[in-house]
């Protein structure tokens, strides 16, 4: 079986005249080559997912063998996708017909829409979507030392708090790490923010006229609005185009929360449980946890069931959580923590701080 994403790495297979057979083809216009697949019989085992084809193309695959994924026509995003969304995609339409007309919001209500009527096609092509996501962000990412950044929504722009998530992404970045958020608003935003800019002034400017529209509520538009012209103006840098700094990977589940676009791109999952344990999967250089509640506190004990279980001789990434009175004694997460590390391979790896400073000491230091 052999993924064929592009168009040229077609023209390379139907060039080179092997056998059709067990392709899997995602998300590819197929117009410009319906010639020399209908001459073609070896297409038994071929797999379509996707793209767009004329009836009679897919007539003749089926007839062949092969087997041809529908879509819903109704579908505000492509669920044979094979790429990561970038912020103006999801925020599609928004200046002009506002949020709840943008992709982003059309498909939190497609998702819930098919939940309530028990649709077990979209619950399929939602499946499928989210599997080409997690596709798409493994060859996004590659090899690359990845750092993740949790922490709450409710950090307003402005704040000292989000001014410091905003520092640590972009020391985290610096030191060639790339910073990996739950891709939400609040701290996630912040953090994305700090590894997207391309210096510490470039930063200070950012922090300054975000904070002018300090959150999402009560309305969307112009907290999504001053982001995306201000992404536009950073993203052309040479720091921006040299290299992934900057993931968000966020779900539809969390309805309520716009996605923030300060990402080379965006991995945005239907199923929160996929979305959650692949990300803090990859937070192979380390994790960084800033104040939140129970969306962070979950990500929290997710990350510490891998340590606690993980065997003596694994190489066990270090989790720091940032404020010691909040996770101590406001949301005691932190007794708990040190109860469960007790004479185990985590013991060493878990930390608590006060300051993002010491918190990225830690990360870049191991």
């Amino acid at each position: 079986m052999r993924e064929i994403e592009s168009l040229p790495d077609l023209d390379a297979v139907l060039a080179d005249g092997r056998p059709l057979r067990g392709l899997r083809l995602q998300d590819l216009d197929l117009g410009g080559h319906e010639a020399q697949l209908l001459a073609r019989g070896d297409v038994e085992g071929m797999v379509v997912l996707g793209g767009r084809m004329t009836d009679e193309l897919a007539t003749h695959l089926r007839a062949q063998g092969a087997l041809v994924f529908p879509t819903d026509p109704h579908a505000p995003v492509n669920p044979y996708r094979a790429s990561l969304y970038q912020p103006h995609e999801l925020y599609e339409g928004l200046t002009t017909r506002g949020y709840e007309a943008t992709p982003d919001a059309l498909a939190y209500h497609w998702s819930r829409d098919a939940v309530r009527a028990h649709d077990a096609f979209i619950t399929l092509l939602r499946a499928v979507h989210d599997d080409s996501i997690t596709d798409a962000l493994d060859e996004f990412l590659g090899d690359a030392p990845v750092v993740g950044v949790m922490g709450g929504h409710a950090i307003e722009r402005g704040t000292p708090a989000y001014a410091a998530a905003a520092r640590l992404g972009n020391v985290l970045a610096e030191a060639g790490l790339t910073v990996v958020t739950g891709g939400g608003p609040g701290a996630m935003e912040a953090a994305n923010l700090g590894a997207f800019a391309p210096d510490h002034g470039a930063l200070e400017d950012a922090v300054d006229r975000l904070s002018h529209v300090p959150s999402f509520r009560p309305a969307i538009e112009p907290w999504a609005e001053v982001a995306l012209a201000l992404h536009d103006e950073l993203i052309h840098t040479p720091v921006a185009e040299a290299r992934v700094r900057s993931v968000g990977i966020p779900t539809w589940f969390y309805g309520h929360e716009p996605p923030n676009v300060f990402c080379n791109g965006i991995a945005k999952y239907f199923s929160n449980a996929i979305r959650e344990d692949g990300l803090l999967a990859r937070c192979t250089a380390g994790l960084v946890v800033l104040e939140g509640a129970a969306g962070t506190v979950q990500e929290v004990f997710q990350s510490a069931t891998r340590l606690y279980y993980a065997a003596d001789d694994d190489v066990l990434p270090v989790v720091v959580l940032v404020g010691a009175q909040h996770w101590a004694t406001r949301i005691p997460v932190w007794p708990a923590l040190e109860a469960l590390a007790a004479e185990r391979a985590m013991e060493g790896r878990i930390h608590l701080v006060d300051t993002v400073e010491e918190a990225a000491a830690l990360v870049i230091g191991t």
